[in-house]
């Protein structure tokens, strides 16, 4: 999975260059809802999916229709390196998402301090390309990760019911189906490059259409908190291919801007230690035992 999820900023960069984003997009949903189809006629949820078609159109938006288009048009004048990095704040902005829409949870110190950390790590990277042609493109970044820390809470209050790889079916589906029309008007005239062919084809069959599939057994395998581990693996994946094969700066700044971070999820995401149950003799002594 880290792999699988880490790459794709590389092949988005690649493929940009030889087609429009909507055929980007389309070839990407397109060939992920043909091969993941099957797999969910048989997984089922299919009627409590028509019940739920509102919040549906909702989450394939903020996870699908809106990110991918953004993503791909911001890796036009960005590194494949940056964009990688500045999903890596998806967690931090989740916490900060999840106070703002009324979570009474309580932040103790080492969150707060992760909250701290991690945007300051998201500044480093930001605030040199504001200006320009960039400033933009970052934002472009910014709203993908709202969308991708916003799209869970939709899956787990609204759709909950639905099998994972149902939802994930359909909403490829639909964004194939959003993208049929913009992609038509812009092909490519000519045949585009190898290179930008076997980017859409890897994009398409391995970073879509394999890596879901591979997600959903991680997940039955090890349970989802443990699954989600790979995310704070997926920025250096991005890195480490766009310096070695695009050969994209590595700069001290990049360096640091990943740890800060990394370090920031990690406590910012980080839940407090259960309190152990009291033994029986010392609950049978207590006020409240009383």
């Amino acid at each position: 999975m880290c792999l699988l999820w880490g790459i794709p900023y590389l092949m988005i960069k690649v493929a940009v260059q030889g087609v429009s984003v909507p055929v980007l997009v389309f070839a990407r949903t397109a060939v992920g809802a043909v091969v993941l189809l099957p797999l969910a006629a048989r997984a089922g949820g299919w009627a409590a999916l028509r019940r739920r078609w509102r919040p549906v159109l909702f989450f394939a938006g903020l996870e699908i229709i809106g990110p991918w288009w953004l993503l791909s048009d911001a890796e036009r004048t960005l590194t494949s390196s940056m964009t990688g990095l500045l999903i890596a704040a998806v967690p931090i902005i989740a916490v900060v998402l999840s106070r703002l829409l009324g979570d009474t949870e309580r932040l103790g110190p080492a969150r707060w301090v992760g909250l701290g950390v991690g945007l300051a790590g998201v500044a480093l990277l930001a605030v040199p390309h504001l200006g320009g042609g960039t400033g933009w493109s970052v934002a472009e970044m910014l709203l993908v990760a709202v969308g991708y820390a916003s799209a869970p809470v939709v899956a787990a209050h609204k759709l909950a019911e639905v099998p994972t790889i149902t939802l994930t079916a359909a909403c490829l589906t639909l964004a194939a189906l959003v993208y049929t029309v913009p992609a038509t008007l812009t092909w490519p005239v000519e045949v585009p490059p190898v290179e930008v062919l076997a980017a859409l084809g890897g994009l398409a069959v391995l970073c879509t259409a394999v890596a879901f599939v591979v997600f959903f057994e991680l997940i039955r395998e090890v349970g989802t908190t443990r699954a989600m581990v790979f995310t704070y693996v997926n920025p250096a994946v991005a890195v480490a291919a766009g310096v070695a094969l695009l050969g994209e700066p590595l700069t001290a700044s990049i360096v640091i801007a990943f740890l800060l971070i990394l370090a920031g999820s990690v406590l910012a995401t980080a839940r407090p230690a259960p309190v152990p149950d009291q033994p029986r003799e010392e609950r049978a002594s207590s006020p409240a035992g009383e």
